[in-house]
């Protein structure tokens, strides 16, 4: 059964230095990141989490761009006309759509803030396993957040796209609205928030599950990382953290302390 639209499945890192990438998440993330780069797709690694599922793809940033970091991937069932709809909304079509050989075909998009994000109608009848909001679920997506300049514009806009509601919020004083991501009775990937008011950066952002938050954060810097955030903890007993890692590229965490 195909991933259902608006979820996420699956999570790219552009970085300039694929070795090192792959060195910092094996111990951060986990993952096992495979060692021969695919010439086929341009010299794509896949990241397994410790279960075997593939979460995600380190690439190497393609001619002429400069900025590096993390981009997420979100299901739709027709790439073409969700692209149409994105500048119906807006937004704008930075990329594509394109097929990828026996992956699907996507496009890399922006919403109406100039937030980047990708569209992804996948060719295997199976659905995507990278992100597991279940618990237990180490390596895997758990979270999924975006710090925009308009939070309201934002729900407008994906709402719109993938049938997402406000489904309720947590308070932050100052910083506002910490407001959940819903569609249905079940599903609730994640969180948005207002970029001017925190001082996040203006982007998507996502956070993987790790064993032990403290040794993740441990294994960020001794490989050239640092600690951004937190460890904080939040409802249900986990603690967060956003990490960078050597290139500047940020990622969240989320796990137990042990």
């Amino acid at each position: 059964m195909s991933s259902a639209e608006g979820t996420p499945v699956w999570f790219e890192l552009i970085t300039p230095d694929q070795d090192a990438a792959r060195d910092f998440y094996t111990k951060v993330a986990g993952w096992t990141v495979a060692e021969s780069a695919m010439p086929e797709h341009g010299g794509y690694r896949l990241a397994s989490a410790p279960d075997g599922a593939q979460v995600a793809g380190l690439m190497k940033p393609p001619p002429g761009l400069t900025t590096f970091g993390w981009t997420l991937y979100f299901a739709t069932a027709d790439v073409d006309a969700a692209a149409g709809r994105v500048k119906e909304l807006g937004g704008a079509v930075l990329f594509g759509p394109m097929d990828i050989p026996h992956v699907g075909r996507f496009a890399t998009v922006a919403d109406p803030q100039g937030i980047v994000f990708n569209l992804l109608t996948g060719s295997s009848p199976e659905g995507s396993h990278a992100f597991a909001a279940a618990p237990g679920a180490l390596g895997h997506g758990v979270w999924i957040e975006l710090a925009t300049p308009d939070p309201d514009g934002a729900f407008a806009f994906y709402g719109k796209m993938f049938g997402w509601e406000k489904a309720g919020a947590m308070p932050m004083g100052e910083a506002g609205d910490y407001a959940f991501i819903g569609k249905g009775a079940d599903f609730r990937p994640g969180a948005v928030m207002s970029s001017t008011t925190t001082g996040a950066p203006a982007r998507w952002n996502w956070y993987v599950h790790v064993a032990d938050i403290d040794a993740a954060i441990a294994a960020a810097k001794a490989h050239g990382g640092a600690l951004l955030q937190g460890p904080d903890q939040i409802p249900g007993g986990d603690y967060s953290a956003n990490v960078a890692d050597a290139q500047g590229c940020q990622l969240g965490l989320v796990g137990p302390r042990k």
